[in-house]
């Protein structure tokens, strides 16, 4: 089988390309460092089975940081049939490094100049005759956001195919690739074929910024963003929410029910309390992901994340953190693996490993449910969205303390370069595309550790067979009242406790053990909780939920990014201590005061 690698410098739109050639759903967003690991498809092309590889940035061959090695051991391990190397049109001036690097090296390839639309409106005029003559490779304007040029492009990657061998990056030879020489051979080129106004201006992203990075307002702004996404998501997602529910439980009740009716009653009630109605409460959250995701997706896609990367570097340099971390903890708002995979981009090893400290305080998809689930349970609505904001809040304070007790064992040696690209508005194709993208991977997990997950607790709370359901007698009451003296003084009780421990597992499965346990689903599990449980048992549930161990997939990322197991123990060690002391000094601080007033 061929094997085709996409190469460029960040936020060139690689992934963009990647995802309408090979209909895959990559993630695509505006600003760098999103494209961390090795993402492939198998697409047909010139008659044949290609493999397409989205390789990370990469800025030159000369590059020291771990993604950029990832790239250069990529392409000298693998047989290369053909690279197709994109660069953003408007700023060619700096982007055709790479390329010049590459045919240096004799790398069969094809220069695609994409953003082409950006280029236009800016009044920047590209000569693609004359840049295929001087660095050597077969050059087309495209803009894959839009799909302009890319029939012509797509055309050329065929031809071009089917006359490529394949290749291996030979070793690098310093005198190819020396800076000086790269550099006098580019201003050849911009010279000789761009032609570019005296001065490149993004009125309206410069008008924009005047607000968005008021030294005063920035964050201010910043953070209003993110409440108003989170009341957002309660004001469309909470009515969806129900309507799903109340699909789900007509099913288990009009269909389901009659249909198991002659079965044996543990086995029906395997099916039904244990496997249905734990899935069922788990589904019945689908909508509002749906709607976080597609929000977050408008938002990093427009370009916004880079500038609150650049309001929070000041602040992150006090904790030993900068502007990256703090993109990478807010990729960590929908899962915190991959976010763990971006500190690829960092060359400092303490950096990196103190942002990867910090990552899994973020306030992951997985736990946002927990949390719309109890505010919807124990909270008024009015409120709801500010307890959940206090979350999002509340996840960057651990992050702070967390960051700033460790920052002497963990020094970052490395000064943030960071480039804010011009404000784009993402197109529905790249919104939908994201939001199926993070949909399909909560169903691939629900399908996986969350069907798994709830057969587990309906045994605990079901075994050994002839006690009361989830009752003292049962595996999960032993469970529960061993765990007893550890979590009471913070307020949780022993059902709850039981759904902590297999929220270790993953945390899409708190909700689901909760549904196994009480043996209800949607409002019915609501209400049932609201009678056991008061607001403030419930505000310190969430905070131990937000705090504590990591998911199994998060801890084995860490593992493998940090190639240090000590590092991972003591991580899961600190999250799992900060938690506990935090749930408690709340609960008992609460109830002190309670006390006396």
């Amino acid at each position: 089988m061929k094997r085709i690698a996409l190469v460029g410098m960040p936020n060139t739109g690689k992934s963009t390309l990647f995802n309408r050639m090979s209909g895959a759903r990559a993630k695509v967003a505006n600003w760098p460092g999103v494209t961390v690991n090795l993402l492939s498809a198998k697409i047909l092309l010139a008659g044949s089975m290609v493999e397409l590889i989205d390789l990370p940035g990469i800025y030159n061959l000369n590059g020291l940081s771990e993604d950029e090695q990832m790239v250069k051991d990529f392409l000298s391990k693998n047989a290369i049939d053909m690279i197709i190397i994109v660069a953003n049109s408007a700023q060619l001036d700096r982007q055709l490094s790479l390329a010049v690097q590459l045919h240096a090296l004799n790398m069969p390839a094809i220069l695609l100049l994409n953003m082409v639309d950006e280029a236009k409106q800016l009044g920047i005029i590209i000569n693609t005759e004359t840049i295929s003559k001087k660095i050597g490779y077969s050059t087309h304007l495209l803009s894959a956001k839009y799909g302009q040029g890319y029939s012509e492009a797509y055309k050329q990657i065929e031809t071009s195919l089917k006359i490529s061998k394949p290749t291996r990056l030979q070793q690098i030879e310093k005198k190819f690739l020396i800076d000086s020489q790269v550099v006098k051979q580019l201003e050849n080129i911009v010279k000789h074929s761009i032609i570019m106004p005296k001065q490149i201006s993004y009125a309206l992203t410069d008008k924009i910024d005047e607000f968005m990075l008021h030294p005063w307002l920035g964050l201010p702004l910043f953070f209003m963003i993110m409440y108003m996404m989170f009341q957002a998501i309660y004001t469309i997602g909470e009515p969806l929410q129900n309507m799903v529910a109340w699909l789900l439980e007509a099913i288990r009740d009009l269909i389901l029910m009659p249909l198991l009716s002659d079965l044996p009653t543990i086995i029906k009630d395997f099916i039904i309390d244990g496997i249905f109605d734990g899935l069922a409460t788990v589904a019945s959250f689908i909508p509002i992901i749906i709607i976080f995701f597609l929000m977050m997706a408008i938002i990093e896609d427009s370009g916004y994340l880079s500038r609150a990367a650049f309001l929070m570097d000041a602040s992150m340099s006090f904790m030993g953190l900068d502007g990256r971390s703090f993109v990478m903890l807010l990729m960590g708002f929908g899962c915190n693996v991959p976010a763990l995979m971006g500190t690829k981009t960092m060359s400092s090893r303490g950096l990196k490993l103190l942002t990867m400290l910090v990552i899994p305080f973020s306030l992951c998809s997985a736990r946002l449910q927990v949390f719309i689930f109890m505010t919807i349970a124990l909270f008024k609505a009015d409120i709801a969205p500010l307890v959940l904001f206090s979350m999002y809040l509340m996840s960057f304070i651990v992050v702070f303390i967390t960051a700033f007790l460790f920052k002497g064992k963990f020094s970052n040696i490395e000064s943030l370069a960071l480039e804010l690209p011009p404000y784009r508005l993402p197109t529905l194709r790249q919104i939908i595309s994201r939001g199926w993208h993070e949909i399909s991977n909560f169903l691939y997990r629900a399908t996986k550790f969350i069907t798994i997950g709830v057969v587990l607790v309906w045994l605990l709370t079901h075994m050994p067979f002839g006690v009361d359901t989830a009752s003292s007698d049962s595996w999960s009451g032993w469970i529960g009242e061993f765990m007893s003296p550890i979590l009471a003084p913070a307020g949780i009780n022993p059902e709850l406790t039981i759904a902590l421990i297999f929220g270790f597992v993953a945390k899409e499965i708190v909700i689901g053990a909760l549904a196994v346990i009480y043996g209800m689903e949607g409002d019915a599990l609501m209400q049932g909780i609201a009678q056991q449980i008061d607001w403030v048992q419930a505000y310190s549930f969430m905070i131990f939920t937000l705090i504590y161990t990591p998911c199994l997939t998060t801890i084995a990322t860490m593992r493998a990014e940090s190639k240090s197991t000590w590092f991972s123990t003591m991580s899961l060690v600190w999250s799992l201590l900060l938690a506990w002391v935090a749930s408690t000094s709340f609960y008992q601080l609460y109830r002190y005061v309670a006390m006396l007033i």
